[in-house]
């Protein structure tokens, strides 16, 4: 109780979040066991988990945020004048209490709608996804930027909880991601400050569906290393090392999310020794790769310069290997119409399945697809629409046709191949 109250006092966040908070996450903190067909959260070894952003807020969804992630501006309506996503989530399936009306209109002249990452249904709606196709679950990222502020950091906080409580719900895993971006120096400190503060206030880690590995509470760390994050004013190397040293000493394992040279400290990674210094730290290697290669050949190439011996060095030094693959890329209305739409193309999931194939060949046992719920940057898996709002001035992705559920089938089929409970094959065995 010492070390809650010396964070209210810091962070001034009222006593009433901080109760309903705490009452929230204490309810489901002595949770029973995960039963039959839930997935196993005390090793990430075989596992295919998804990034899951989390980062859409709508007005009047009680955040007081306004149109996070949807829009140019949260405080203008989101519609033709103010638009950042390339995909649109399919909400067939949603509830009239979980929708919220933009300036867009449908075909047939309805009111188009999203949905808001703050509410509770809409967020265990997607984590049953996750059970249906057989999916193990998803990194749940916490933007180190949201922690300078009260209401962002508690929106984090409440969206953090409807993953818990989703994850217990339908039997998945759920692990803690910091992303580093935007951080300058000397901010590093938070990080090991806030995840204190969710393990101290609640208990994060008794959660039955909080993943561990190698007997300890899995914590990721992503933006190590890279060239454009530790200069001009960015945050530091010695910086990176002290606070990975913090998480590991608070018992934690630790995955680092790091460049694609970082074996060699080429192309994105820093030239510079701590890198490998930092490196040795982790339990588990993350290499990133949106945007690394952009079609079959290039993920073949990819893999053999870079998977099979990143693999072999991580088996070396001890550590897990964690590759990252992604459906595709876009990022034309967030860009203002300056990115071509759909950079890199889906090809009905061709993309995607290749780097399946090519990592499980590389020797990997484990998965990271970016994203679950990106729909800012077109790598998106869940299930968005072929019939997005109609605009003369605003164009949008579709899945080409294929259905809504296609890319979740994939990465459902991708976990049992990763596993060995199916063999690797050119072509995935799912319906149309």
């Amino acid at each position: 109780m010492q070390r809650l109250n010396h964070f209210n006092q810091r962070n001034r966040i009222p006593l009433t979040v901080w109760l309903c908070l705490f009452v929230g996450l204490s309810a489901v903190s002595h949770a029973d066991s995960p039963g039959p067909g839930s997935v196993d959260c005390t090793t990430l070894d075989g596992k295919v988990m998804c990034g899951y952003q989390g980062w859409f807020n709508c007005p009047g969804d009680g955040s007081e945020l306004g149109w996070r992630h949807w829009g140019r501006s949260s405080r203008r309506m989101f519609g033709p004048e103010s638009v950042t996503i390339d995909l649109w989530p399919d909400v067939s399936e949603f509830d009239d209490g979980e929708l919220f009306e933009t300036g867009f209109r449908n075909a047939d002249g309805s009111i188009a709608k999203v949905f808001s990452s703050a509410n509770q249904a809409t967020v265990d709606r997607h984590f049953r996804w996750m059970k249906d196709y057989g999916i193990d679950g998803a990194f749940v990222q916490r933007f180190a930027t949201s922690l300078r502020s009260d209401a962002s950091r508690s929106n984090r906080d409440r969206i953090l909880n409807h993953c818990r409580q989703a994850a217990e719900n339908h039997g998945r895993a759920f692990v803690v991601m910091y992303d580093l971006s935007g951080l300058r120096e000397g901010q590093l400190g938070m990080i090991a400050d806030d995840w204190d503060r969710l393990d101290s206030a609640f208990a994060l880690v008794q959660s039955p569906a909080y993943l561990h590995h190698r007997g300890k509470p899995l914590v990721a760390i992503w933006g190590v290393g890279f060239k454009d994050r530790h200069r001009d004013g960015g945050y530091t190397l010695q910086g990176c090392r002290d606070m990975v040293a913090q998480i590991k000493a608070a018992g934690c394992s630790v995955m680092l999310g790091v460049p694609t040279g970082w074996r060699q400290q080429t192309r994105d990674c820093v030239d510079d020794p701590m890198v490998q210094e930092i490196l040795q730290m982790a339990d588990v290697i993350s290499p990133w790769t949106p945007g690394r290669y952009r079609d079959l050949d290039q993920v073949r190439r990819h893999a053999d310069d870079f998977w099979a011996a990143d693999q072999r060095r991580c088996d070396e030094l001890g550590q897990d290997y964690l590759p990252v693959i992604f459906p595709g890329f876009s990022w034309h209305n967030l860009k203002e119409g300056q990115a071509e739409l759909g950079a890199i193309p889906r090809q009905k999931g061709k993309f995607l399945w290749s780097q399946v194939v090519a990592a499980k060949q590389a020797g990997a046992n484990m998965l990271y697809v970016a994203m679950f719920d990106e729909v800012d940057e077109g790598t998106a898996i869940f299930k968005c629409t072929n019939d997005p709002p109609v605009d003369d001035h605003v164009p949008f992705l579709t899945y080409e046709g294929l259905p809504s559920d296609h890319y979740l089938r994939l990465v459902g089929e991708a976990a049992r191949v990763i596993r060995g409970e199916k063999p690797v094959t050119e072509v995935p065995n799912v319906r149309p």
